[in-house]
């Protein structure tokens, strides 16, 4: 008996899992919705990075129309399914999409259809919710999240006018703390086995909710969505299987970050470069917080080299001359402050910061960069280069470091929030 339970065990191990996220071209929303910056990262990127640090899936996929949404995903570690434009269309469904790659990919028997647009999901959701398939034998399982909305009829009929309350009575209307709540659907994720997909459903067979925090709930349609979101998943995203480091050096490259890299010239002929002011202010932001920052320059123009003197004695800051390639020397001064990568930021701009780019714990690149530069960096700045993009990176890492140190604290808004033991639907 024994044999046949390890029989069984062995087989359940067997099913191919793959992740599926949707993530079509057009959108009728917010252009290329899927692939803009949410806080440094591209919203796909938020999802594709908890799904693979769930380590339950045998691939990820995304699905795509669009070439560069392929790119994007593609760097953040997804294969990709070019849908066909049979099921690319503003009418096709998730289902029909899904039922597509089940067809070009024969081997799969579970598939878990994540959402793009749910930046909060984190790697334990997933994994739990997996298990109750494997290992639990659902056949489809579900996110949602417990709200308490009070619920009333919708008038259509005018010539009965009167609406009704649908999930309370006004007469007695509950306690916040007195009333459970209802659960609703909210969309970050659909699991199911190839059998229902193969039927036509998403949802059926035995079946099951997974529960997730209101915290970690929260979806993005519009415009109206993205300040908040980005604000949610500074507080509750996930950013990787290590805890942000906190930084104590900040390399700043002056031509091309502190500055829009134009030069403008005088009646006189006299070569001139501005900075930002928001740029300066954010400086001390770091400094105050103990973070030490030192500017980069390795121009030989005169013109540049008294302005970054002047940077230099106005914000307090070492300035350095750094020759190619720039990491031996980075790694120079590491070793005589006795830093690691980890806890070094970076803001550069060009080729050849890229090692820097690819190696600091932070790194960062103000907007339109070129995209070697983009890739190697962990946060796309969306401001441009002398118009605020250093403020914006200096303001990410301190939000980082409160995020590190409530962590330490043991907040409980910020720490994994248990397991919830989920009911059959």
């Amino acid at each position: 008996m024994n044999g046949l339970k390890s029989q069984i065990v062995d087989n359940v191990k067997k099913k191919y899992v793959a992740a599926v996220i949707l993530a079509r071209g057009g959108n009728n929303g917010i252009p290329l919705k899927n692939i803009k910056l949410l806080a440094g990262v591209p919203l796909i990127g938020w999802v594709i990075r908890a799904a693979i640090d769930s380590d339950v899936f045998d691939s990820l996929w995304v699905s795509t129309d669009h070439d560069e949404i392929e790119r994007v995903a593609k760097k953040w570690g997804a294969q990709v399914h070019r849908r066909s434009a049979e099921v690319s269309k503003d009418t096709t469904s998730s289902l029909e999409t899904i039922q597509e790659f089940c067809r070009m990919n024969p081997e799969v028997d579970i598939i878990c259809n994540i959402q793009a647009t749910s930046p909060c999901l984190h790697p334990h959701h997933l994994i739990q919710a997996v298990e109750m398939v494997t290992k639990q034998g659902y056949d489809s399982v579900f996110s949602v999240v417990r709200r308490h909305h009070f619920r009333w009829q919708e008038v259509t009929n005018k010539e009965a006018p009167d609406t009704k309350a649908l999930n309370l009575n006004p007469a007695k209307r509950p306690h916040h703390q007195d009333w459970a709540g209802e659960l609703c659907e909210n969309g970050s994720f659909y699991i199911a086995t190839k059998k229902l997909i193969d039927e036509g459903v998403l949802q059926g067979g035995k079946m099951a909710y997974f529960e997730m925090p209101a915290d970690n709930s929260i979806d993005i349609d519009n415009d109206i969505d993205w300040p908040i979101a980005e604000q949610r998943v500074l507080r509750f995203g996930y950013f990787g299987k290590d805890k942000p480091e906190l930084v104590r050096l900040l390399l700043c490259n002056v031509l091309g970050c502190l500055t829009d890299g134009q030069i403008s010239l005088s009646a006189s002929g006299d070569e001139r470069v501005s900075v930002n002011r928001r740029d300066l202010d954010g400086i001390p932001m770091l400094q105050r917080e103990g973070t030490e920052v030192i500017l980069l320059t390795s121009s030989e123009n005169p013109t540049l080299g008294r302005l970054t003197d002047k940077l230099s004695q106005k914000t307090g800051c070492v300035l350095m001359s750094l020759n190619e390639p720039k990491q031996v020397e980075v790694e120079k001064l590491m070793k005589e402050k006795k830093l690691e990568w980890k806890e070094v930021a970076y803001i550069g701009n060009d080729v050849t910061d890229v090692d820097c780019l690819n190696l600091a714990g932070l790194s960062a690149v103000p907007l339109d960069n070129s995209v070697v530069t983009l890739n190697a960096a962990k946060y796309q700045c969306q401001s441009a280069a002398g118009h605020g993009a250093v403020r914006e990176f200096c303001e990410h890492i301190l939000l980082l470091k409160k995020m590190r140190t409530l962590q330490t604290a043991g907040n409980p808004y910020c720490k994994s929030l248990p397991f919830k033991q989920n009911e059959d639907v």
